[in-house]
C-alpha cells in the first residue's frame, strides 16, 4: 500500500512582470533557479494578476474619462466614476447595482464585483489591473510557449479571487483554462455502497485554483505561479473552455435574490 501524494509546488523569486513580459519564458526560468522541472501532467497554476501586467491590462483612473452612465452609478454605488466606467467598459450586462455593491457579468460569461477590477498587488495609487481580455486565450499561449519551452504537455490554469453566495471570504476560482477538462464528472459511477450517483460533478480546475492560494497567499508573499504535480483525478483536454462552468440564468438558483 502507498500513500497518495499531491505536490502543491510555489517558485520564490519570482521576478515583478511588466506589460510585454513573456510570461511563460519567466515561469520556466523561475522554475529552473528552484531547481523544480516542470513534467508531463504538471498543472501550471497561474495569479491572474500577473497575466494582466504582462498583457499591458493596467489602467491609471486619471486616464479614464467616466460616461454620464458611470457618473449615475457613482452616485448609487459611492465609488469614483472613472473606476464606474472600466467597469462598465468590462461588462456584458450589469447584474446589481446598490449602495454596497457592483456586479456585473463580463464576455466571458465570469459574475464578478466591479468586474474584476482589482487595485491589490498593483504598483502606483491610481492605478487597477483588469481581467486579461479572454482568459483562455491567455491561458492557451502560456500553455503552448511553456510546452515548446520545455518538450512537456502541461496544462495551464489561470486563477483569481471570489466571494461566494452565503458564506464569508474568499476562495481561488479558476477563470480561464487550456488542456484540461474542468470537470471531474462522477456521474453515473457507483459509490462505496454501489449507490449509483446522480449529481456529483466536480468543478475540479476550481479546486485546483483554491489549492495553489494555499503558496501563492495574498499579500506579500510574491508567489504567483504555482505548480501542481501528481493530480492524477484530471483529464487532458482540448474541447473545454471556462465557459463551461458558467450556468444559465435559467439553472441559476440565486438569480432571484439578485
Amino acid at each position: 500500500m502507498q500513500a497518495k501524494i499531491v505536490s502543491i509546488v510555489g517558485l520564490v523569486g519570482f521576478p515583478l512582470v511588466r506589460a510585454g513580459d513573456n510570461l511563460a519564458r519567466i515561469i520556466v526560468e523561475t522554475a529552473k533557479k528552484n531547481s523544480v522541472s516542470i513534467d508531463n501532467g504538471d498543472i501550471v497554476t497561474v495569479a491572474q494578476k500577473v497575466v494582466s501586467k504582462a498583457e499591458g491590462r493596467i489602467f491609471q483612473l486619471k486616464d479614464v474619462k467616466p460616461s454620464e452612465r458611470a457618473k449615475e452609478i457613482a452616485k448609487i454605488t459611492s465609488k469614483d466614476p472613472r473606476l464606474v466606467e472600466l467597469v462598465l467598459r468590462e461588462a456584458k450586462r450589469i447584474v446589481k447595482i446598490s449602495p454596497e455593491i457592483l456586479i456585473v457579468e463580463n464576455e466571458s460569461g465570469l459574475i464578478c464585483i466591479n468586474a474584476g477590477i482589482d487595485k491589490s498587488n498593483v504598483s502606483g495609487e491610481d492605478s487597477y489591473a483588469l481581467l486579461p481580455k479572454n482568459s483562455d486565450e491567455s491561458a492557451k499561449r502560456i500553455r503552448s510557449e511553456i510546452m515548446k519551452l520545455t518538450g512537456s504537455r502541461v496544462t495551464v490554469v489561470i486563477c483569481d479571487t471570489y466571494s461566494r453566495p452565503f458564506r464569508r471570504g474568499q476562495v481561488e476560482f479558476a477563470i480561464g483554462i487550456a488542456g484540461i477538462n474542468p470537470f471531474k464528472d462522477y456521474r453515473g459511477q457507483k459509490d462505496l455502497f454501489d449507490y449509483v450517483l446522480k449529481v456529483k460533478n466536480v468543478a475540479i480546475v476550481d479546486e485546483i485554483a483554491s489549492a495553489a492560494e494555499l503558496v501563492m497567499g495574498q499579500g506579500k508573499e510574491a508567489m504567483p505561479v504555482v505548480i501542481i504535480k501528481n493530480l492524477t483525478r484530471t483529464e487532458l483536454s482540448e474541447d473545454f473552455s471556462i465557459e463551461n462552468l458558467s450556468i444559465s440564468r435559467e439553472e441559476d438558483l440565486f438569480k432571484e435574490t439578485l
